[in-house]
């Protein structure tokens, strides 16, 4: 039997550098109208509209997960889709089965895939296969549903941020790369505080060079701090990095980030209006001091719960 022709190239939310700048502000303003539009409904209550009934989203995960499996989940509900969780460790992913055939299988299944991935190339593979929406819910390289939440967590608190400057301090890993994504589109400065020996890929500065965007390295963080609206940071080893560094690469990388570390003396240098950004888990002592964290400055926990309302503006522009 002939498959089913595709009426419409589904749309994938695979990284920031692949929408434009007016498609993530419409994304980011729908977030917004969404997350007041549930202020005093029951957590576990729909939404006014169910743009997705009938919908079902399949999340695949490879790594584990808290806030994205929970509010991808959740998100879904409100709008009157369902989910199915799949363990990639259970299934034949990459292994047994090749990425591309799972991909063609599920578009038989289900209307969209999230995938959190240790591979971003799985991610590539999956998306060029499916005929459904795929979502990057996290890769290797990048974690732009982060993003989205980040942006409009900011822009809660200090308004627009076109203009204004945002401080990354700690290693050049995947939320850093999507960071500099949201520079560039969100035409904010982004300057990124690192040891050359952890720093962001050179080809995703040359990258946001030649898109002109402001993205700087600062080798110094009380230097890069200076004027920022806010710092941000992240952990220092990423889940998939443990096992390959073993016990001297971990010592290695945390005596070169030590000094990177967002502690009340950084979040003084930056001033009283700066916000602090952390897209948890935290490894409290490490890449942040408790102080920090629970600090008046921080809003990580607003910024955990715009996942869900940001999230909710992704799946809606992907499968309906």
């Amino acid at each position: 039997m002939n498959a089913p022709a595709k009426l419409m190239t589904a749309k994938h939310f695979l990284d920031l550098d692949a929408l434009d700048p007016a498609t993530l502000r419409k994304l980011i303003d729908d977030a917004k109208r969404m997350k007041v539009a549930r202020a005093g409904r029951p957590k576990g209550a729909h939404d006014d509209a169910l743009p997705l009934k009938g919908r079902m989203l399949a999340l695949i995960f490879e790594k584990p997960s808290t806030r994205t499996r929970i509010s991808f989940d959740v998100g879904m509900r409100q709008l009157g889709g369902e989910t199915m969780f799949l363990d990639g460790r259970d299934m034949q992913f990459g292994h047994g089965e090749t990425v591309g055939d799972t991909a063609r299988v599920l578009s038989r299944y289900v209307d969209g895939i999230m995938l959190r991935t240790k591979r971003h190339q799985s991610l590539i593979e999956l998306s060029e296969a499916a005929s459904v929406p795929v979502i990057n819910g996290l890769t290797d390289r990048t974690h732009p549903c982060q993003l989205m939440a980040d942006i409009m967590t900011f822009e809660e608190h200090r308004g627009p941020i076109a203009g204004k400057t945002v401080v990354w301090s700690g290693a050049g890993n995947n939320v850093c790369a999507s960071w500099i994504h949201a520079a560039v589109r969100f035409n904010f400065e982004l300057r990124v505080a690192c040891p050359p020996e952890v720093g962001p890929d050179q080809r995703l500065l040359a990258w946001a060079k030649q898109e002109g965007g402001r993205v700087n390295l600062v080798r110094d963080p009380f230097e890069a701090v200076s004027g920022a609206s806010a710092v941000v940071t992240d952990t220092w080893v990423q889940m998939s990095e443990a096992d390959q560094l073993g016990e001297g690469g971990m010592r290695s990388r945390h005596n070169s980030l030590a000094r990177y570390r967002v502690d009340e003396r950084l979040m003084a240098a930056a001033g009283k209006d700066a916000i602090f950004l952390h897209c948890l888990p935290a490894h409290r002592g490490e890449e942040v001091t408790d102080g920090v964290l629970d600090g008046p400055q921080s809003v990580v926990i607003d910024e955990a719960e715009n996942r869900l309302h940001s999230q909710k503006a992704v799946l809606v522009w992907a499968l309906s």
